[in-house]
């Protein structure tokens, strides 16, 4: 695999977030995509629906206490590391739909885990969610470390995407693809936790 490569990641895969040529990384960004499914109309014509999807990066600490929770309304953590870039109500357009940027070297010692989550605050199920993934990019260069596809049609409205945690050499993350119910980060936290 060339060093430019993404490391597409499987349910429960965890992988290194160290630079191919060594060194911590220092800002990364979670990326969320998706689309939402064509309903057939009147006529067999197709229309496009919004969905409204939501990501959110809860932080915790090393006994799995939540410290502090970035989503579409707080923006920021409390200390500035964590930022969420905006809410895009529809998924329209192409590429990442929403990111979390994340200052590694600003995170507080008691911070250990940062957990992403997705969640359909309009309360679509995933089954009308296609093209759906999240993705972890080296900030610093602009490299996508690390790719999950969420396309996986169910009843769900909610998914937790993947954790990244201190792991003694720096971080490393996991893709978690947990399926859940709840409009928001705060519903999610019971399944969340299982995963700490």
């Amino acid at each position: 695999m060339t060093p430019t490569m993404s490391v597409s990641l499987q349910k429960g895969q965890q992988v290194s977030l160290a630079k191919p040529g060594g060194g911590a990384l220092t800002r990364v960004r979670m990326g969320l995509g998706w689309d939402a499914v064509a309903k057939k109309g009147l006529f067999g014509r197709t229309r496009t629906q919004s969905i409204d999807l939501d990501a959110s990066c809860l932080l915790f600490d090393a006994s799995g206490n939540l410290v502090d929770a970035v989503w579409f309304r707080q923006l920021r953590s409390k200390d500035g590391s964590v930022r969420h870039t905006g809410d895009n109500l529809t998924g329209a357009g192409d590429g990442d739909d929403e990111s979390i940027e994340v200052d590694l070297t600003r995170l507080p010692g008691n911070v250990a885990q940062l957990v992403f989550t997705v969640n359909s605050f309009t309360g679509q199920d995933f089954s009308q969610i296609e093209n759906a993934f999240c993705r972890l990019v080296d900030e610093t260069g602009g490299r996508e470390l690390a790719r999950y596809d969420l396309s996986g049609s169910g009843s769900h409205t909610a998914q937790i995407m993947a954790k990244v945690a201190r792991d003694g050499r720096g971080w490393s993350m996991t893709a978690i693809g947990a399926t859940a119910t709840g409009r928001t980060f705060q519903h999610l936290l019971p399944t969340v936790s299982a995963h700490l």
